[in-house]
């Protein structure tokens, strides 16, 4: 059997024959902490539809496509190297496949952390060409410039951060298989490098003394050109566009692309970060973003979690987690917006334009009620169309003037913010409007070959195609049946990948009555009740 078939054949209804490492079976909605939190936590397994089975068949093959041995690229031609952020959407999906698989995602992504604790947004592949990507790992120059700051030596690695997703993604493939995370000492190899993740965010990236982590480069937020950034950007001279070769144009439209006075900018911004040194504190651009926030307080609570299943007490960071929360209230949400905003941090002031980020906290249970009423409203209205003129969360303001349905973070749907977006709305106990964000999720996924984004009305691809972590949360969301509240892992996400007897003979004809799709997923609401070519993608 070949891998790409080893890889796709499970789901089938029974175990594989040759597992060697048993999970226990698992039957309920999440497991409640002391606190009272309903954490990240596995339940029963559900039937999959034959269209549903076709494109976790697709997907997985995508996967097995970019899977380098350590690590899965995003994308071969675009993206050729790992990539932060990704890396944890990718282990979220993998985990279905094999968490074994997904736990090395994260392990190598791991291997490279600084000394000072940050995980750098990408991890160099040696055996790629200098001119396959830019920047490319001789204009980082992490093992010297970042020589004071821990960079390690053995490996070349960006400079900056990306958003925190890590350890919401340990504790979900952990859960995938417990029985596996437990015999290869998985959580307690990876817990302390997290904490000290988590460590330099909410002390050397306090550059506002607002308890939030401030992003010193739009590729740390992951929105790259988003138009949240232009008024701080509009500060920063521009390197010369002649002086760098822009490598992602080979394989991308211009049109879909960030311009170039867009990568003078963050080619001036990241040269100026390397020849400090890498240290923080001094910055021309500093911002407090909700989503790069949204996602750490998850991510502490999820290393409360972490915590507890080592033995440890968690309510520590459950509380730090509920403080970062209502600091994130106090400090960037805006009633009369409807959402929270970006805070120039140099400035003082809050950015008026309205991006995805700012209805990512929506994935937090311990909001206000009136906030998530607010977040709710905006995410349904003129602003960006959900659930009406909109297929997919849109990353910009469909009313804003820089709005462009094809131009990157400027307005075009991203698979991430989407899958965030539908977690939130299950962790606010809305699942008819999850439900119907997940239907369009998928049917836009097989549609476009697991594009890289959207055009947010039509669903038209832009970027790549067989793109990873569209891939891998297509997987997660076809474990999530319609009506539950996506607190669902599968026993049968093994460890090994010879579960034989499925093809994608199938099509996706049946797409359309995805609604009618059962399947098991592995994140659990943070409840219902209540608890790249020179890009940062």
């Amino acid at each position: 059997m070949d891998r790409a078939t080893q890889l796709t054949a499970r789901n089938t209804g029974h175990l594989d024959p040759v597992r060697t490492i048993s999970s226990p079976s698992f039957s309920g909605r999440g497991e409640v902490t002391a606190s009272g939190s309903v954490v990240y936590g596995p339940a029963s397994t559900k039937h999959s539809t034959s269209a549903a089975h076709s494109l976790h068949v697709r997907a997985a093959r995508v996967l097995e496509g970019n899977w380098t041995g350590t690590s899965t690229v995003p994308s071969h031609g675009l993206y050729p190297h790992q990539w932060s952020w990704d890396s944890a959407f990718i282990a979220i999906g993998l985990r279905h496949l094999s968490p074994l698989r997904a736990q090395t995602e994260l392990e190598t992504l791991l291997d490279a952390q600084w000394g000072d604790g940050r995980i750098p947004h990408i991890v160099f592949n040696p055996s790629v060409p200098l001119d396959a990507y830019f920047p490319s790992p001789d204009f980082w120059r992490s093992s010297t410039a970042g020589r004071a700051a821990g960079a390690p030596r053995t490996v070349q690695t960006s400079g900056i951060v990306q958003p925190p997703v890590h350890a919401l993604a340990a504790w979900l493939v952990h859960r995938a298989d417990p029985g596996l995370s437990r015999s290869r000492g998985f959580l307690a190899r990876v817990y302390p490098r997290l904490a000290a993740w988590h460590r330099y965010l909410l002390h050397r990236r306090d550059l506002g003394g607002s308890s939030l982590a401030a992003v010193v480069h739009p590729w740390e937020q992951g929105m790259d050109n988003s138009p949240c950034w232009d008024a701080p950007l509009a500060r920063i001279t521009p390197t010369p566009a002649r002086s760098f070769r822009r490598a992602d144009l080979d394989h991308g439209a211009a049109e879909d692309r960030p311009t170039d006075l867009d990568y003078g900018r963050y080619v001036r911004l990241a040269t100026d970060y390397r020849d400090r040194g890498y240290a923080d504190g001094a910055s021309s651009f500093a911002v407090e973003d909700p989503s790069f926030n949204a996602l750490l307080i998850a991510s502490e609570h999820a290393l409360a979690r972490i915590a507890e299943e080592l033995g440890a007490a968690g309510s520590a960071r459950h509380a730090r987690a509920e403080r970062l929360t209502a600091a994130l209230v106090e400090r960037l949400w805006d009633p009369a917006a409807g959402l929270f905003l970006c805070r120039d941090v140099t400035s003082g002031e809050l950015l008026p334009e309205r991006g995805v980020s700012g209805l990512v906290p929506l994935l937090l249970p311990d909001l206000p009620r009136e906030v998530t009423a607010g977040l709710l409203r905006t995410l349904g209205g003129a602003h960006f169309g959900v659930g009406d003129s909109t297929r997919l969360v849109p990353s910009y303001d469909l009313l804003g003037e820089a709005f462009d349905p094809h131009r990157y973070w400027r307005g075009p749907a991203w698979f991430n913010t989407s899958w965030l977006v539908e977690r939130g709305l299950r962790t606010h106990g809305e699942r008819d409007r999850a439900d119907a964000l997940r239907t369009a999720a998928l049917e836009v996924a097989a549609a476009t070959d697991f594009a890289e984004y959207v055009d947010p009305y039509t669903g038209e691809a832009c970027g790549a195609t067989g793109f990873s972590w569209t891939a891998a949360l297509t997987l997660d969301l076809l474990h999530t049946g319609p009506g539950d509240p996506g607190d669902n892992v599968s026993p049968t996400a093994l460890g090994t990948f010879d579960i034989s007897g499925l093809s994608d003979a199938s099509g996706m004809e049946g797409v359309g009555g995805m609604d009618g799709v059962r399947g098991v997923d592995g994140m659990d609401g943070v409840g219902d009740q209540g608890v790249k070519g020179g890009d940062g993608r």
